[in-house]
C-alpha cells in the first residue's frame, strides 16, 4: 500500500509543472504515446504520372563584367582598372567609370564614391589615403575633424578648398576606417594617377605616409619624408611633390604642427614662384 503524497510535495510537483508550461490538464487517464507511435500507418495511395520527356539543358549563363572582375585575379582586375582609368577624357568621366566599376571589394562596404572636392583647375592638389565615416556620409574628402584641421591649415597660407583639389588614392571607406590593404591600394592607383594627370597641378601634396608611398614609391616613414621636395613623373611631365603629416595624425599628435606648419610654409613658397 502505497503512502499519501504529503501536500507539500504536490503543491510543489504543481509548481513544477506550471514552470514548464504544463497548465492543463487533457484527462483523467495516462495516455501512452509511445505505443500509439508503435501502430503501422495506414498506407496512402499515390497518384502515378505518366513519365516526362526530359527537359534540355539550359544554356550557360554569361558572367557578367562585374561578376567576372570579382571573381577575376588581383593582376586581371589591375589591368581593368588601367584600361578604364586611361579611357576617361575628363573628370566627369572618370568619376563616371568609378561608379561603375565593381573591381574593388570595398564598393560594397561604402555607402558612396568619394571622389574628389575643390577645384579641377588648381595649381595644387591635395591626396589623402581614404575616406573615413564623415567622408563616407557625405561623398566629399577631408570634411570629418581631420578636414576641418586641414581647411584651417589652408587658410593660414592664404588658401581655401575653391582654389585647391582634394581626393584620397582610395575612393571609397575601408570598413571599421581600417587602413586599406595593399591589394585594394594597388587596384584603386590607375584611377588616382588618372585624376592626377587630369587635374594637372603644378604641386602634389600627399597626406600622409601611405598616400606617399603608394604614390610616389617611397617607403621611409613620414617623419623622414614629410618636407623634402621630390618629383611624380605621370602623362610624360614631372610634378613637384611633397608628403606631409596627415592632418589625422596632427590630432593625436599637436606637437607635431609646428613641421606641418614648415611643410605648408615651402608650399605657399613654391606656388609663388613663376
Amino acid at each position: 500500500m502505497s503512502l499519501p503524497i504529503p501536500p507539500e510535495e504536490v503543491v510543489a510537483l504543481l509548481r513544477w509543472y506550471a514552470d514548464m508550461g504544463v497548465d492543463t490538464a487533457i484527462s483523467d487517464e495516462p495516455v501512452d504515446r509511445f505505443a500509439e507511435s508503435a501502430v503501422p500507418a495506414r498506407p496512402v495511395a499515390v497518384a502515378v504520372r505518366p513519365a516526362e520527356a526530359p527537359r534540355p539543358a539550359a544554356s550557360p549563363r554569361l558572367a557578367s563584367p562585374a561578376a567576372a572582375l570579382l571573381t577575376a585575379t588581383p593582376d586581371t582586375v589591375e589591368l581593368a582598372a588601367r584600361e578604364q582609368a586611361r579611357s576617361a577624357r575628363t573628370l566627369d568621366e572618370l568619376r563616371e567609370i568609378l561608379d561603375r566599376f565593381e573591381g574593388c571589394a570595398l564598393k560594397a562596404t561604402a555607402s558612396r564614391l568619394v571622389f574628389a572636392d575643390g577645384a579641377p583647375d588648381a595649381d595644387i592638389m591635395f591626396i589623402g589615403e581614404a575616406p573615413g565615416r564623415d567622408e563616407d556620409i557625405q561623398g566629399k574628402p577631408f570634411v570629418g575633424r581631420s578636414g576641418q584641421l586641414l581647411d584651417r591649415m589652408l587658410a593660414a597660407i592664404g588658401l581655401d578648398r575653391t582654389r585647391t583639389y582634394i581626393a584620397n588614392v582610395v575612393p571609397w571607406r575601408p570598413p571599421g576606417n581600417r587602413d586599406p590593404t595593399p591589394q585594394e591600394t594597388t587596384i584603386c592607383r590607375p584611377f588616382i594617377e588618372r585624376q592626377i594627370e587630369l587635374v594637372d597641378p603644378k604641386i602634389l601634396v600627399c597626406l600622409g605616409a601611405r598616400s606617399a608611398q603608394a604614390l610616389l614609391g617611397v617607403t621611409d616613414g613620414i617623419l623622414k619624408l614629410r618636407g623634402r621636395w621630390l618629383e611624380h613623373e605621370i602623362g610624360g611631365r614631372r610634378i613637384q611633390a611633397m608628403a606631409t603629416l596627415h592632418p589625422a595624425y596632427l590630432l593625436r599628435q599637436p606637437v607635431q604642427k609646428r613641421l606641418a606648419w614648415r611643410d605648408f610654409r615651402a608650399i605657399r613658397a613654391a606656388l609663388e614662384q613663376p
